[in-house]
């Protein structure tokens, strides 16, 4: 049985991607652990089919937080019993690509996102420089590789002829006795965001836009850095009472939320590379629902929506706009999506159809062992 150690910077809890690649790999067959790190408040993992092991580190952000990590894991994989490391984005590649010239490992490589061209660094020259050097020098380096948006594969090969196959970030296909006794939708119209609470998400335009949307509920369901912003905005607003904060869900509880939703929001700003080529996971989230979506007028998402007929693209970032085109999608106004046109999508985009792209990477890379 061929070993696999997958590698994250995160706690693994909501790691949906990761999720999905690693029970993908055990359905054929692979040994899948997972190595990620402890936070004080992560949550207990159950019922995975892979093993875990999970560090806690002396830093949670900055330089000394990416050092931490990278040596914690690099020391870990000289030890570990392993054929194939599968290093999960930029920031644990440096570890997992000199653990792996040191132990004679296979290498590849998951990039989930542009990791240099991620808001957070957009406006800091220097640092974003330091992980434009790194990126310049390992991807050279990975022979195997894998991302989530086609865009970013045009990107990869561009800059450094670099080839990176297609595994979009698609959800599992949900059959339809898998809707039957989940909890009724509410009185209200729920619209649902689903993700991260970082800067640049569009989460205080969702806020506002519900000045202007009756009968309705906004569920944000994750956690992240602006989270008792958001929470101040919606007090500050008059909408704390319309605006309910799930906060972290784990993998196995996501599903129950978004099915109860009518319509899902991915309302990213254009700051920068990661968000304009994104193809985030909750947007399959919601095409496997069969709840329509508004998003961000991103080239990729607005591509997969209109192309598909399974929402609406916002056009202006106008909170006005946005209730509008929620109203119209909530209230039956809008004739171009139907329910048909979102089935459809959602078979053609599912995680079984991806995951053979990714089977047949991990057998083109372990033949050679």
């Amino acid at each position: 049985m061929i070993r696999v150690i997958s590698v994250v910077s995160n706690d693994i809890v909501t790691d949906n991607r990761v999720h999905k690649v690693a029970t993908s790999l055990m359905a054929y067959g692979y040994h899948v652990s997972l190595l990620g790190r402890r936070l004080h408040n992560s949550s207990n993992l159950y019922d995975r089919p892979y093993t875990t092991k999970r560090f806690a580190l002396w830093f949670n952000t900055g330089p000394l937080f990416y050092a931490n990590l990278n040596l914690r894991v690099f020391f870990y994989l000289l030890r570990a019993q392993t054929d194939v490391i599968l290093s999960n984005d930029l920031d644990t590649l440096p570890a997992c690509w000199l653990a792996a010239k040191f132990c004679k490992k296979l290498l590849v490589f998951d990039s989930h996102e542009l990791f240099p061209e991620v808001p957070e660094l957009v406006h800091r020259p220097l640092t974003r420089s330091v992980w434009q050097v790194l990126e310049r020098f390992l991807i050279q380096r990975v022979q195997y590789a894998f991302t989530v948006s086609p865009s970013i594969v045009e990107y990869y090969r561009q800059k450094y002829n670099a080839r990176f196959v297609l595994v979009r970030n698609a959800g599992r296909f949900r059959y339809d006795y898998e809707f039957d006794g989940l909890e009724p939708k509410t009185s209200e119209t729920v619209i649902i965001y689903q993700g991260a609470l970082n800067y640049g998400r569009g989460l205080e335009l969702a806020i506002e836009s519900m000045r202007y949307i009756d009968h309705a509920q906004l569920w944000i369901v994750g956690d992240g850095d602006i989270a008792h912003e958001l929470r101040h905005l919606a007090h500050r607003m008059g909408q704390s009472n319309r605006v309910k904060f799930i906060g972290k869900v784990p993998i196995e509880q996501l599903w129950k939320y978004t099915a109860r939703a009518s319509l899902g929001l991915s309302l990213e700003e254009d700051l920068g590379l990661n968000y304009r080529y994104a193809l985030p996971n909750k947007v399959f989230d919601y095409l496997q629902a069969r709840i329509p979506m508004v998003v961000s007028d991103l080239p990729e998402m607005a591509r997969l929506v209109e192309d598909h007929k399974i929402g609406k693209v916002l056009k202006n970032r106008d909170a006005k706009e946005l209730a509008g085109l929620i109203r119209s999608l909530i209230q039956g106004e809008e004739p171009a999506i139907q329910a048909s046109d979102i089935e459809l999508a959602a078979r053609e985009l599912c995680w079984e159809r991806e995951e053979e792209k990714l089977i047949a990477q991990f057998k083109q890379v372990t033949a050679l062992s």
